[in-house]
């Protein structure tokens, strides 16, 4: 159902995959144990994915990984080093957010020509997360629809995965729809909050970072 890409020898991007989703690349959902990796925010987790993918995520952020373009899954490996794995080398600095712009653009190109629909479900989650995270308003409603879809497609047994996710997209676009970014990137960023944002961020969802 799902695409491997044909290589005998061990591809550079394969660590990625194996360290978010496990060995099993084919299956429809991974065990609890990558789910709960996925979501953690910690100091050791860090400091694991720096020590693992330090070097690949700086690579990927001075566009070195071009070759990773080209196949569904090599795709999603340069994806997750953008988009997730950025964030937590450098976290609580800017450079977190360094590889989104990018990070969107292999989304959409990967979207216009059907990568997505080769990768299995977890998969295609982080493959649209780029769009979850972009600070605009067309992304975001992007972000809403891919979900969607995935939703209507997906079997009923992770049926339930898919909606949470929908619901994240949601209130993701919320708070660009009221804010027009994300208030929670406000310090790291450099950005004066306003008085709203303020109030905001006393109690409203803050995503990690």
């Amino acid at each position: 159902m799902f695409e491997l890409d044909g290589l005998k020898a061990r591809p550079l991007w394969q660590p990625v995959l194996e360290f978010w989703f496990g060995d099993d690349l084919t299956r429809e959902w991974p065990a609890p144990f990558f789910e709960q990796r996925w979501f953690a925010a910690g100091a050791a987790l860090d400091a694991e994915i720096d020590e693992q993918f330090g070097g690949l995520v700086d690579a990927a952020l001075y566009s070195e990984l071009v070759d990773w373009e080209s196949k569904p899954l090599s795709r999603l490996a340069l994806i997750l080093l953008l988009d997730q794995f950025s964030r937590h080398r450098y976290r609580g600095q800017a450079q977190a957010f360094a590889g989104d712009h990018r990070a969107v653009t292999l989304v959409n190109e990967g979207l216009a020509v059907g990568m997505d629909a080769r990768l299995s479900w977890a998969g295609r989650v982080f493959f649209y997360m780029p769009l979850m995270h972009a600070e605009d308003e067309d992304l975001q409603q992007r972000c809403i629809d891919c979900f969607q879809r995935a939703q209507a497609e997906a079997p009923a047994s992770i049926a339930d995965k898919l909606a949470d996710n929908l619901r994240f997209a949601r209130e993701h676009a919320q708070i660009i729809q009221t804010f027009g970014r994300f208030p929670h990137r406000n310090a790291v960023l450099g950005r004066e909050s306003t008085p709203a944002e303020v109030a905001f961020l006393e109690t409203g969802p803050r995503y990690g970072q």
